[in-house]
């Protein structure tokens, strides 16, 4: 629906220094101008979606021009894409904010905006510090694409998430057509360069799997300097994001803002669990100052607001979270000290344990499988929060501290340090933080994992030597939680985070060392504790939500167990139908199923199946991708299929087929 105080400008064609067109969409305020442009710059077709809608139409109703561009070889834009953030991507950016910048309803002021992937490419464009770039708010971002995205994580490949969801989706995505009424001529030249051209992420991501160079252009780790131009950024504890943007704002030496909330990887005015606020408008009055020069009092305020977390009964569909805003003007928070707990016998306690004859240590056997309780890795499936800790715990060894007698709050990353050794040449230990309530009831605070083969470097992996004692320091996920009177810490210990990470291939058995020559040990960033009292107040969203729901017959995330083969599966369902236009209609399914082995950990497979089917008034375009991952002790097996079909005709077929040995995961 149009809306007389903005402007729509459909498919702006923007040149690039080699003769590419990029394609643009803007929401313009009513009347002359100029404005400032608030863009935002993803893959993800902006022509899919309605005018007059979206963040983009908001701004504009604010006076900015709202402007989402296609990146090169997506979407309406010419070109070809074969990988996310590399460095030509990052060039047209600079490009077209200079373009951009000089044309006459611009004021010359450009900001950044996006989430997920549209937050990726904030931080990387500011890094070569466009001249007319002003501020950028990255949500959902990364600052180290190795480490904390959705391909690798301590050493560790990701299991179900680049298969079930994005890696394989993209594949389907970017043979999606453009749209005649839009692309005119162009339209039948640009589909087919994108079809010819466009090649699976999927395939460089399994080559690349140390933290060699590939990973370093897209990631601003180490580089934080180069950023020079203010800074909002907005986080949330769900998200699979947690700890990129704390660490991000300790780096930073520019005006900066962060805002971390109980969020999974969705808008904060729609996400679970809630509460839920209306962030546009702490964008607006960001870019009021930084862009309009209004003086509205946002940097008078503490630069860091964020929900301090409690305990609530871990259920999958809970939509709320327990807690408060509290705000702070630096981090590490004023007064942070750091809490020791050591590894006791089954116990968290403040001072080393018995040495006794010998080594101390607790004993338990690798199962792949472990981690079904975790919940799902947050990159934008729509459910995904952690269930009661138990289950898993049998499988894990578990440390246990006495009851508080009184609150305990803590703002950063946990860290672990282990002693600990295995029978198997590559294992992997996982860290699992957990409120336990006073009826036993075990709640995830926060995790963290190291392949152990990672253990001196993530760049140069060295297998374990059979019953070789090693150190190992594991970071946890940033968190902020409070621990209430009476609830007590449990520090578990595990070498798995099924389905969430890819198993590693041999059977084991493992050690944790405790004793004062091996003092394994957590390190806690405690704060101190405040009256659970909201320090900011924000707009409530009006948006309602629920929890997602297919029909009776299809739930859609399943764990299920194979009894007489041991196995364990993952099954994911989703669907979604979107209007791109009033003619155009796109409905959207995906279907996952990752099983491992628990007797052969080398025995894992994924199967993701991408649905899409474009139904216009002259047609209908289907567009298929499936795509099978599986390992044995020493490969990956990728296969991927592409299939489109236009009126139920076969249209285009690709094919991809490769191993890739692996390197100590």
């Amino acid at each position: 629906m149009a809306d007389r105080q903005v402007r729509f400008m459909k498919n702006v064609l923007i040149p690039m220094r080699d003769g590419t067109h990029l394609a643009l969409d803007m929401h313009l305020p009513a009347g002359e101008g100029p404005f400032p442009v608030i863009l935002e710059y993803i893959p993800y077709r902006k022509d899919d979606v309605m005018p007059f809608t979206g963040p983009h139409h908001y701004f504009a109703q604010h006076g900015y021009i709202g402007a989402r561009l296609d990146v090169r070889g997506t979407g309406a834009s010419e070109g070809v894409n074969k990988d996310e953030y590399v460095p030509i991507e990052q060039e047209d950016c600079c490009e077209v904010i200079a373009w951009l910048a000089t044309r006459p309803w611009c004021d010359g002021n450009v900001a950044m905006f996006g989430s997920s992937y549209g937050g990726f490419t904030c931080v990387q464009v500011a890094m070569h510090q466009p001249p007319h770039l002003r501020t950028i708010i990255p949500m959902y971002f990364t600052d180290d694409r190795y480490t904390d995205d959705c391909h690798y994580r301590g050493g560790c490949l990701r299991c179900y998430y680049d298969i079930g969801a994005y890696g394989a989706s993209m594949i389907g995505m970017n043979a999606m057509p453009p749209y005649p009424e839009y692309s005119g001529a162009d339209w039948a030249r640009i589909w087919e360069q994108h079809l010819q051209n466009n090649e699976p992420y999927l395939l460089t991501w399994l080559q690349h799997q140390t933290d060699d160079e590939y990973w370093h252009p897209g990631s601003l780790r180490g580089q934080y300097h180069k950023i020079l131009c203010p800074v909002f950024m907005i986080g949330g504890w769900r998200d699979g994001y947690p700890n990129p943007p704390l660490r991000t704002f300790a780096h930073l030496n520019v005006p900066k803002k962060l805002l971390i909330g109980p969020w999974n990887h969705s808008r904060p005015d729609v996400a679970i669990p809630g509460p839920r606020i209306d962030y546009l408008r702490e964008v607006v009055r960001w870019c009021d100052y930084w862009l309009k020069g209004i003086n509205n009092g946002v940097m008078d305020e503490p630069p860091i607001c964020i929900y301090m977390q409690t305990y609530d009964e871990p259920k999958v569909d809970r939509l709320e979270t327990s807690g408060y805003w509290r705000v702070e003007r630096e981090f590490p928070v004023a007064g942070t000290t750091q809490k020791v707990l050591m590894l006791s016998e089954q116990s968290l306690v403040e001072a080393v344990g018995h040495e006794g004859p010998g080594a101390v240590y607790d004993e338990y056997v690798y199962r792949p499988t472990v981690g079904i309780c975790g919940g799902l890795w947050s990159g934008g499936v729509p459910f995904g929060l952690p269930t009661d800790q138990r289950p898993d715990e049998v499988y894990s060894l578990n440390y246990t501290s006495a009851p508080l007698t009184e609150p305990l709050e803590i703002i950063g990353a946990p860290r672990v340090v282990l002693y600990v050794s295995s029978t198997a040449p590559v294992m992997a230990f996982v860290a699992r933080l957990c409120d336990v309530a006073p009826d036993g009831t075990s709640a995830l605070v926060c995790n963290g994992v190291l392949n152990a083969t990672r253990r001196h470097s993530l760049l140069h992996p060295t297998p374990l030597a059979p019953q070789e004692i090693y150190e190992l320091t594991i970071d946890l996920d940033c968190t902020a939680w409070r621990f209430e009177a009476g609830h007590r810490l449990r520090l578990s210990v595990c070498s798995a985070d099924f389905p969430n990470l890819w198993p590693t291939p041999y059977a084991g058995t493992n050690r944790v060392y405790r004793d004062t020559t091996h003092p394994s040990r957590l390190f806690l960033p405690v704060v101190p504790t405040k009256a659970m009292r909201n320090e900011m107040e924000f707009l409530p969203s009006a948006a309602s939500v629920s929890v997602y729901r297919l029909s009776s017959a299809e739930p859609p995330w399943e764990i299920v167990h194979d009894v007489l083969g041991d196995r364990v599966g993952l099954k994911m369902r989703t669907r979604s139908t979107m209007r791109a236009n009033p003619h155009t209609d796109i409905h959207y399914e995906a279907n996952l199923e990752v099983w491992a082995s628990n007797r052969h950990p080398a025995e894992v497979v994924a199967i993701g199946k991408h649905h899409r089917r474009i139904v216009r008034a002259d047609g209908v375009t289907t567009v298929d991708t499936h795509c099978r991952l599986r390992s044995t002790e020493t490969a990956f097996h990728l296969t991927i299929d592409l299939d489109v079909a236009v009126n139920d005709m076969p249209h285009h077929q690709r094919r991809w087929v490769r191993s890739f040995p692996r390197a100590l995961l």
